[in-house]
C-alpha cells in the first residue's frame, strides 16, 4: 500500500488500530462461544477445513482410513477440544490478571509510593555496601589467624530476600513473559519521526487506550552512565550483555557451592537496572499510558530500572509496538529484541527508503587501517597473556590473525607496517564474487563459520578493547597527523624497529566524543556478511592510493532476501509514504524477489489535499538566452550553462515572493557554481533580491541556517523594500532533500537543477545493474531493468526533494525542472501523480516565467 497525502500517519493510526479493536472483540466472541459451547476450535481470522458431510462419514464401529477405530478418532478429537477450551481458558485468566495489574496501578497511587520507597531502601543498603567494601580495601589485608581460629569469622552473610532476589525463585516468570497477542509492528528510519507518529498516537481517539512500547537501541534507552559513556554502539552493546552473562555466572557459581563451605569469589559488576522486580513494575508503566523514548527513559531512571530490556518485556501484551527500521528488518535484532511476526501486521512508513535501508544494513566496509589495526593489537595481546590461554584459544587467534594478514595483502598492503605510510603498487576498484575473493585471499581452507562462532562465543573483541583501554591504542585514526601512542609498557609502533612514544595528553573537548569500538568488533561485522552470503552478494575491493584509505566492503545485491521472511510471516505488510514514486521497484526488486505474488499486492493512492490551482509544475526546456538545459555530466560544467542557470534564477527572484530553494546534484557542482556566480557578478545580482544562504554538509549547523533563513525571510516579510526573502541552496539527498519542511513563504518556488542521476562509474551500481538485469524478466519494449533502476533512483530524489514545499491544504508553490530531459514521457510518468496530472511543459522561457509571474501575482495577492 502506498498513502500519497499529508496526514497519512493519522489515517495509518486510525486505520489499523480501528482493524486492530473491530478483530479483537470477534476473537473475544469467538472464544466466549467456545468456551460456552466447546465447538469449533477458533480459527483466529484463518480458513478452516470444512467438516465432512454425513454421507462422507463412516458407521460407529468402523474403521477409519488410517486403520483407527472410530473410537480412537472420537478420542483424539474430544482431548483437543478440551485442550483448546484449556488454552483458551487459560489465555483468559492471563489477560484477566493483566488488566486487574494496570487498572490497580492507575488508580491505586500507594502501589508507585511504595515501589518508590522499596527502590530507596535498596540504593541505601547499595551506598552502606559500598561504604563497607572501601573500608575493608582501604585496610592493610587480612591478619594471619591462628589454628582453628578461622572457625570464629563471620562467614558470607546473604540475605533471605537477597538469596530469594539472587535465585529468582520469587520471580513469576508468567509475568514476564506472557503470550504474544495480535499486534502492529510500526516502524519508521528515525527515532524523531517515531517520536512524531507517537505523538500522533497520544493525540488519536485511540491515544488513552492503546498499550503502545517504544523499542530503542541499547545507546538510545541505557540509563547506566557507566556503560553510556562508552559512546561506541558496538562497546555498549558488549558491556551490557558482559553485566547480564556477570550477573547469571554469579548465581550459578552460588548454586554450585557446597553447604559450610566459604569461598572467597571477587567481586564482578552487574547492572544495577536489571532487576527483575523493577522491570515487571516498568513493564507495566510502558503499558499503562503512551510514551515516546524520551519518556520511556525518564521513567526508567526514577524506576531505576532499564528502559532497553523493560520495554522489551512489554512487547508480548503490547497492541503497537514502535520500533526503527534497524531492528525489525535484520533477523538477528529481531530475534534479540524478543519479536514474533506470525500472523501480526507490519506497517513500514517512509518506505521510499526501504530497499537502500535494507541493503545498507547488511552491507559492511572495513578499511586497510582498521585491518592492520587489528591484527596488531591481536599479536600484541597473544604475546602478554599466550601462556596464560588455552590450546585451543590459541588456535583461534592464530586463524584469525591470518585472516587479517590475508585480507590486508589482498589489498596490496603489509600487516607488519604502517597503513599510513603504505603506498600501493595499484590503484583502482575491483569486484568479485564472496567465493573468487576468499580463493584470492587464500583463506577459502579456513572455516569462517567456526571463527564467527568463537569471535560472538569468546568476545575476543570486548577483550581486545579492554586490553588497548588499559594500555593505549596501537594505532590511532588517521587524521592529517595521525598521533601514534603506543602500548607504554612494551608495545612497539607499527613500523618496525622504532619505539612507540607516550600517548599524548587528549586535546579539549576529545574525550567528550564517543570512543570508538575495537576495529576486530567491525570487522566481526564483515565476517558474518561472508558468512551470511549467498550468489547475491559481492566483495568490493577498493585500492586507493595509500592502504589506510583503502577498504573491503560486503555489498548486498538483492536485499529480498532478507524481507522475504518478514512477508512469509506477517498477515499483512504496508508500506507507505507520501513521495513512493516510483513504484515499479518495490514490485520487481523487493516483492517479486521475495515470492510475494501479483494478486497479494494491492496498490493504494490518493492525490494531495490542495486545491489544482494552488500548485505549478513546470518543465523549462531553455533559458532567457536560448540555451537549451540538458545537465548531463559533459554539458553542466559549461560556462555558458552555469550562466544560463543564473540569469534563470536572477528572474524568478524578481517575482517570486518569500523564500526560494534550489537543488543541486551534489555537493561538489552547487560549489563550482557558486564560485562560478561569485567571479561573474551573478551573486551579487541575486543578493539584491534574496539573501543567499548555502546547506552546510555538517549536521549540527542544519538548525543553526535553517533558522536564520527562517528569520530573514519573516523579516523582509515585514520589513518590505528590495530584498523581499531567502534564497537556499540545497543539495539533492543533502540534509534539506528530506524530512524538513519548507511551508508557506519558506518555500513558495523549488527549482531542480539538472536530474540527479547516480554516477553510472560506479563500481557498486555497475554490479547492481548487471544482477537486474540478468535476474530480473524483461518484457518487449521495455527498458532493460538496470537501466530503469538508475532512472528510478534518479526520480525518488527528485520527489523527495520537491516535495518540501507543499506542506498543507492552504499551502501553494510553484516547482520549476530545469532540463528538457523532465519533458520525455517515461520521465514525466514517474512523477507523483499530483504533480504530473498539473505540469506545463514549456520549451522556451518566456511563456514559462509569464505563467509563473501570473501564479505569483494571484496567490499573494489572494492570501
Amino acid at each position: 500500500m502506498k498513502i500519497l497525502c499529508r496526514g497519512k500517519s493519522l489515517s495509518l493510526i486510525c486505520g489499523a488500530l480501528s482493524w486492530l479493536r473491530d478483530f479483537e472483540q470477534k476473537k473475544q466472541e469467538e472464544e466466549e462461544r467456545l468456551l460456552e459451547a466447546g465447538a469449533d476450535p477458533l480459527n483466529d481470522g484463518k480458513d478452516q477445513a470444512p467438516c465432512p458431510p454425513p454421507s462422507c462419514q463412516q458407521s460407529p464401529g468402523s474403521p477409519r482410513a488410517t486403520g483407527e477405530p472410530d473410537w480412537v478418532t472420537q478420542f483424539v478429537q474430544k482431548k483437543e477440544e478440551r485442550d483448546l477450551v484449556d488454552r483458551l481458558k487459560e489465555g483468559q485468566v492471563r489477560r484477566k490478571k493483566r488488566e486487574e495489574r494496570l487498572r490497580q496501578i492507575r488508580h491505586n497511587a500507594s502501589l508507585k509510593f511504595a515501589a518508590k520507597r522499596m527502590r530507596q531502601e535498596d540504593e541505601e543498603t547499595e551506598r552502606l555496601l559500598r561504604l563497607s567494601r572501601a573500608m575493608l580495601a582501604a585496610g592493610t589485608g587480612p591478619e594471619q589467624l591462628a589454628c582453628g581460629e578461622d572457625e570464629l569469622v563471620l562467614a558470607e552473610y546473604e540475605s533471605d530476600e537477597e538469596r530469594v532476589s539472587a535465585s529468582g525463585v520469587d520471580v513469576d516468570e508468567d509475568d514476564l513473559e506472557e503470550e504474544h497477542v495480535t499486534k502492529i509492528y510500526y516502524c519508521s528510519r528515525t527515532h524523531s519521526q517515531l517520536a512524531q507518529f507517537v505523538h500522533e498516537v497520544q493525540k488519536s481517539p485511540f491515544g488513552k487506550d492503546t498499550r503502545l512500547v517504544s523499542l530503542g537501541s541499547r545507546q538510545n534507552l541505557c540509563v547506566n552512565e557507566d556503560v553510556r559513556k562508552l559512546g561506541s554502539v558496538q562497546l555498549i552493546n558488549d558491556r551490557c550483555v558482559e553485566l547480564q552473562r556477570s550477573k547469571h555466572e554469579k548465581k550459578s557459581v552460588a548454586e554450585e557451592e557446597k553447604p559450610g563451605r566459604r569461598r572467597r569469589l571477587e567481586p564482578r559488576a552487574t547492572c544495577p537496572f536489571y532487576s527483575h522486580k523493577q522491570l515487571q513494575l516498568l513493564r507495566d508503566e510502558v503499558l499503562l499510558e503512551v510514551k515516546d523514548i524520551e519518556q520511556l527513559v525518564a521513567l526508567g531512571k526514577e524506576a531505576r530500572a532499564c528502559p532497553y530490556y523493560g520495554s522489551r518485556f512489554a512487547i508480548p501484551a503490547a497492541q503497537l509496538v514502535v520500533l526503527p527500521y534497524q531492528i525489525l528488518l535484520h533477523a538477528a535484532a529481531r530475534q534479540a529484541a524478543g519479536i514474533r511476526l506470525q500472523g501480526q501486521v507490519v506497517v513500514i512508513d517512509e518506505a521510499h527508503n526501504l530497499i537502500d535501508t535494507i541493503t545498507g544494513i547488511h552491507s559492511v566496509e572495513v578499511s586497510g587501517s582498521q585491518l592492520c589495526q587489528a591484527h596488531s593489537q591481536l599479536l600484541q595481546y597473544t604475546e602478554r597473556y599466550g601462556k596464560r590461554l588455552k590450546a585451543k584459544n590459541l588456535m583461534y587467534i592464530k586463524q584469525i590473525l591470518y585472516v587479517l594478514e590475508k585480507f590486508v595483502t589482498v589489498l596490496g598492503g603489509n600487516v607488519k607496517q604502517s597503513p599510513n605510510t603504505q603506498s600501493l603498487s595499484q590503484s583502482g576498484t575491483e569486484l568479485k564474487t564472496v567465493s573468487d575473493f576468499l580463493f584470492q585471499s587464500q583463506i577459502d581452507n579456513i572455516n569462517l563459520f567456526k571463527v564467527k562462532r568463537y569471535c560472538e562465543k569468546s568476545m575476543v573483541s570486548r577483550k581486545l578493547f579492554g586490553f588497548t583501554e588499559r594500555y593505549g591504542a596501537v594505532l590511532a585514526p588517521s587524521r592529517e597527523q595521525p598521533k601514534l601512542s603506543g602500548f607504554q609498557h612494551f608495545l612497539q609502533s607499527l613500523q618496525p624497529g622504532v619505539t612507540a612514544a607516550p600517548a599524548a595528553p587528549a586535546e579539549e573537548g576529545e574525550d567528550r566524543a564517543p570512543r570508538p569500538a575495537s576495529p576486530l568488533m567491525h570487522i566481526e561485522g564483515f565476517l558474518a556478511a561472508l558468512t551470511t552470503a549467498n550468489q547475491d552478494g559481492r566483495v568490493i575491493l577498493s585500492r586507493q592510493g595509500s592502504l589506510s584509505q583503502s577498504s573491503l566492503k560486503f555489498l548486498l545485491l538483492n536485499p529480498a532476501v532478507h524481507f522475504a521472511q518478514v512477508v512469509k510471516e506477517c498477515r499483512a505488510v504496508v508500506l507507505a509514504g507520501g513521495t513512493m514514486q516510483p513504484v515499479s521497484d518495490f514490485r520487481e526488486q523487493l516483492l517479486a524477489c521475495a515470492g510475494v505474488e501479483a494478486e497479494r499486492v494491492v496498490e493504494f493512492s490518493c492525490g494531495h489535499v490542495i486545491p489544482a490551482d494552488n500548485i505549478l509544475p513546470l518543465v523549462i526546456c531553455s533559458g532567457p538566452s536560448n540555451q537549451q538545459l540538458e545537465f548531463t555530466y559533459q554539458k553542466r560544467e559549461l560556462p555558458q550553462m552555469m550562466d544560463e542557470t543564473g540569469r534563470i534564477l536572477c528572474n524568478l527572484c524578481n517575482v517570486v515572493p518569500g523564500g526560494v530553494v534550489c537543488f543541486f546534484p551534489s555537493y561538489a557542482y552547487q560549489r563550482q557554481v557558486h564560485a562560478h556566480w561569485d567571479k561573474s557578478g551573478l551573486l551579487a545580482r541575486l543578493a539584491v533580491r534574496k539573501k543567499i544562504f548555502q546547506e552546510p554538509q555538517r549536521v549540527n549547523q542544519v538548525e543553526q541556517v535553517l533558522l536564520e533563513y527562517s528569520r530573514c525571510i519573516q523579516h523582509c516579510g515585514q520589513a518590505g523594500g528590495m530584498v523581499t526573502g531567502a534564497l537556499m541552496f540545497s543539495v539533492v539527498g543533502g540534509k534539506m532533500s528530506e524530512g524538513i519542511n519548507f511551508s508557506d513563504n519558506l518555500g513558495r518556488c523549488v527549482v531542480m537543477v539538472g536530474m540527479p542521476f547516480p554516477s553510472i562509474r560506479s563500481a557498486e551500481l555497475q554490479e547492481k545493474m548487471a544482477y537486474l538485469d540478468q535476474t530480473l524478466p524483461r518484457a518487449p519494449g521495455q527498458v532493460p531493468p538496470g537501466k530503469a533502476l538508475v532512472e528510478n533512483l534518479c526520480m525518488k530524489a527528485v520527489n523527495q526533494s520537491i516535495g518540501r514545499a507543499i506542506r498543507h491544504q492552504k499551502d501553494f508553490a510553484s516547482i520549476v525542472l530545469l532540463d528538457q530531459r523532465y519533458a520525455r514521457p517515461p520521465i514525466l510518468a514517474k512523477l507523483p501523480a499530483w504533480i504530473r496530472d498539473r505540469v506545463q511543459v514549456k520549451a522556451t522561457f518566456g511563456p514559462a516565467f509569464a505563467a509563473l509571474r501570473k501564479f505569483h501575482r494571484e496567490k499573494s495577492g489572494s492570501s
